[in-house]
């Protein structure tokens, strides 16, 4: 009987990877993940509510038509990349912040996650961890697993998908809340409001 060997190199890069549980841009951009349809406003939104800083993690969860359900935000502990205990972060959170989808057969809601970091808008092993991290922790709580975004002193950037911007960026100062998110303005003080007001009064 005869045994091949894969070359040492090949055979250190493979146990890396699976110790570590990484997946490389090729996997992600074959995993299907749905497409967001204004990413910026998510960007936007979620850099304003959380003011990421470099090593933070920001996990939300989207309805079906995009509207933030939830979202959570924390600090990375200082450790080797590795996709298991990435994992275990987010599924803390995301139980934390909403009830799982178990029952359903077809996730309803989309998780996505920006992670605000040091260096350049390059894929690195730390997003890789990331990335096994959100689609395992999706599956575990009943989500679509979406978008992963990444936060530099570049801007931001959709890994997978080649979109992104240069505003907001890891040391940019939070934008205001967009329009939908702001509080309902205060009723004027009309004749039309004036006359319902002495009508509820005569009542």
């Amino acid at each position: 009987m005869t045994f091949g060997f894969a070359p040492a190199s090949a055979a250190a890069s493979t146990s890396v990877a699976s110790a570590n549980r990484l997946l490389e841009p090729a996997e992600w951009a074959a995993a299907g993940i749905p497409l967001l349809r204004n990413p910026r406003e998510i960007v936007s939104g979620l850099h304003a509510r959380h003011h990421p800083q470099p090593a933070t993690a920001v996990v939300a969860v989207l309805d079906p038509d995009e509207r933030l359900l939830a979202s959570a935000s924390f600090v990375r502990r200082s450790a080797p990349a590795d996709g298991w205990m990435s994992r275990n972060a987010l599924l803390a959170q995301l139980r934390r912040v909403i009830p799982h989808d178990l029952r359903r057969r077809t996730p309803v809601r989309t998780a996505v996650l920006l992670y605000c970091r040091e260096g350049d808008a390059r894929w690195t092993e730390e997003d890789g961890a990331w990335m096994w991290g959100l689609r395992d922790a999706c599956t575990l709580h009943g989500l679509r697993c979406g978008a992963y975004i990444t936060l530099t002193r570049d801007g931001w950037q959709v890994l997978g998908e080649g979109r992104g911007g240069r505003r907001p960026h890891s040391a940019s100062a939070p934008e205001p809340f967009a329009t939908s998110e702001a509080p309902p303005p205060i009723p004027r003080t009309g004749g039309a409001s004036e006359v319902l007001r002495r009508a509820a009064a005569a009542r």
